[in-house]
């Protein structure tokens, strides 16, 4: 940030591919970036897919922004078949069901984000159409982490994927990165494309009003346990089975619990797994209202991020803001080389692990479990480091700054 603030009014559509109700770290993100352009003065318009809706199309002002729904078969949480099918048609699915609406309302500036992958040739008809400038918010380097993970393999459907991913990043007059590491990605593995580049770190509101308490920790029968908490997607990429070693690893420490909170393709898999084990120190809860998964997560302890360690690409997840605003130490098992590492353990917002380190990942978790002092001191720390590096306000303007010289000359 160089100090300017962007004061023009403008309207700006936000696109991405889940919205409230749903419990997605994006959802989250994506409303409070919105309601920060709303507080500087912007109207503020977001078009997500729902499989929730009763009509094809769907417009309603919720918190002051206009949400505008399109009526697709359910994305999150479907299988891998269907879920791929409908993520490809999001940006012809997206236009047909909205089209009379966006002619309607044309919008000064585009902000979309990935995941998903598919919003490329939406954006760029959107961006012709209105001459607009777009700012793609890259948090999912998709399909390389799938390539890493072996979830995909090179061949005709990794190339199809790297086709749209390129759309993708072509349609954007900015890429807004989520760490200086996915940097490196763009120099290593696309140098000869010129694109413009931004790191944006993810962000949340500094406060979050009408969050109640409403006695989880009883309604569960945790009361007296120290309580890690996970919220969010449950998949591949997260690598559960590592935290599935770290309650393994602490059943006889018994006043300890790990509850994990979301869905995804892993969940069935990983419920077995538990059951199999007879692991009574951990439990899997399904997706819950974004109201009511800030208010259970302001009730428990720690914060659990995991990521497989087969991952290239470097990411901060959206949970993370969430243990952050309500001051949770975070405990993290890593990819190798993610920034994250850096910025908890310079922050002293708890332990950053790399995965794979069972041993020092139980550790850590036991340090947090007998130390309550030195969990009060990471939780402030954790706060603190919101509100400096990743505040909601500061990703807003950065947006609206980097976006402002090319009003009206949009580049198709």
């Amino acid at each position: 940030m160089d100090g300017r603030e962007f004061v023009a009014t403008v309207r700006i559509l936000i696109i991405v591919d889940c919205y409230y109700p749903t419990t997605k770290s994006s959802a989250k993100l994506v409303h409070d970036l919105g309601l920060e352009f709303l507080r500087k003065g912007h109207e503020v318009i977001v078009l997500a897919p729902s499989n929730a809706i009763n009509h094809s199309f769907e417009s309603n002002i919720e918190d002051g922004l206009r949400i505008a729904r399109v009526r697709t078969g359910k994305i999150k949480g479907a299988n891998l078949v269907m879920r791929g099918w409908r993520e490809v048609r999001l940006s012809r699915n997206l236009w047909n069901g909205a089209k009379r609406f966006l002619r309607e309302n044309p919008c000064d500036m585009i902000v979309y984000y990935s995941p998903s992958i598919f919003f490329g040739r939406l954006v760029a008809k959107l961006k012709k159409l209105w001459n607009a400038p777009a700012y793609l918010i890259l948090r999912d380097i998709f399909p390389r982490w799938a390539l890493d993970e072996g979830t995909l393999r090179k061949g005709f459907i990794y190339r199809y994927f790297q086709r749209r991913e390129l759309e993708q990043y072509e349609a954007a007059t900015v890429i807004g990165v989520q760490t200086p590491a996915n940097l490196k990605y763009f120099s290593e593995e696309l140098p000869h494309r010129k694109f413009e580049l931004d790191v944006l770190y993810n962000w949340a509101a500094l406060e979050e009003p009408g969050i109640m308490r409403s006695g989880y920790r009883t309604q569960l029968g945790l009361q007296g346990k120290t309580v890690f908490f996970f919220g969010g997607n449950i998949g591949v990429a997260q690598d559960m089975d590592n935290i599935l070693r770290l309650a393994e690893g602490m059943k006889l420490h018994t006043d300890a619990f790990f509850l994990l909170v979301g869905e995804g393709s892993e969940v069935e898999r990983l419920k077995a797994e538990i059951a199999g084990r007879r692991l009574t120190n951990i439990r899997i809860l399904p997706a819950v209202g974004q109201q009511e998964y800030l208010s259970m997560l302001s009730e428990f302890d720690i914060g659990l991020i995991s990521l497989d360690r087969r991952l290239s690409t470097q990411n901060v997840p959206g949970k993370l803001m969430g243990y952050m605003q309500f001051s949770k130490p975070v405990l993290a098992s890593l990819n190798p080389g993610n920034d994250l590492q850096g910025i908890l353990d310079e922050a002293g917002s708890g332990f950053s692990l790399i995965n794979g380190d069972d041993d020092g990942l139980r550790d850590a978790a036991l340090m947090l479990l007998k130390d309550p002092e030195s969990r009060q001191r990471m939780g402030d720390n954790s706060r603190r480091l919101l509100e400096k590096t990743f505040s909601s306000a500061a990703a807003a303007e950065q947006i609206l700054n980097r976006l402002s010289p090319f009003l009206g000359v949009a580049k198709e």
